[in-house]
């Protein structure tokens, strides 16, 4: 099961559509595509050092957390999609919408401050440990509580080479090479099925921070 389907298996997809007022079959199909998008943004976040580092301290705060449908804080998810995408985060939206056969640009854009916590609590159990979304989704999406860190425990340096690969940059292009049948490939390319990766090219070319 690629990240993608991981996540949304675990989405109270029903819950999720009554909250943002539309049908099940909308919001997941919008729920798909912006799942990729959130991971292709952080991997272009996570090229330059800066953007790394500032990314791998947002992971840490959600290492051991446990998402809820009902804890989810909009205005935190805000702050990560504000990061992830800064001024293009509205073009992003319109240039999802606009894809054959996608959602709605106003669907996406209730989505993202939902969604981006969740993407980043579970780039966090990749890698910083403590496996994908925690207890699951049932009872909501974001929120819970850090997990204690371990006597001498620290969140790995932007620069260290991670498990699975040699830096957060790679971790995030190889698990969106496993949602495109392949191995990953560089920020907002290839790498992101769909036409995502030229999306996030031509607005974000390189890291943010």
């Amino acid at each position: 099961m690629d990240a993608r389907q991981d996540i949304l298996s675990q989405l109270p997809m029903d819950r999720l559509a009554q909250q943002i007022g539309a049908d099940e079959a909308s919001t997941r199909q919008a729920a798909e595509q912006l799942i990729p998008t959130l991971l292709g943004g952080m991997q272009v976040n996570a090229q330059d050092e800066r953007g790394a580092q500032s990314l791998l301290d947002a992971l840490g705060e959600h290492q051991g957390t446990t998402p809820s449908l009902d804890a989810v804080d909009p205005r935190e998810g805000q702050k990560i999609v504000s990061h992830v995408f800064g001024p293009n985060q509205d073009e992003v939206a319109n240039r999802l919408g606009g894809l054959e056969g996608g959602a709605s640009s106003d669907l996406i854009k209730k989505l993202l401050p939902i969604l981006a916590p969740i993407v980043l609590n579970y780039i966090a159990g990749k890698v910083l440990g403590g496996g994908g979304l925690g207890g699951g989704l049932g009872g909501g999406l974001g929120g819970g509580q850090p997990a204690p860190q371990q006597p001498g425990q620290s969140a790995p340096d932007a620069g260290q080479s991670q498990p699975g690969g040699g830096g957060l940059a790679d971790i995030l292009g190889s698990i969106l090479g496993g949602m495109a049948g392949g191995q990953g490939g560089q920020a907002g390319g290839s790498s992101l099925p769909g036409g995502l990766g030229d999306i996030l090219g031509d607005l974000l070319g390189g890291g943010r921070r």
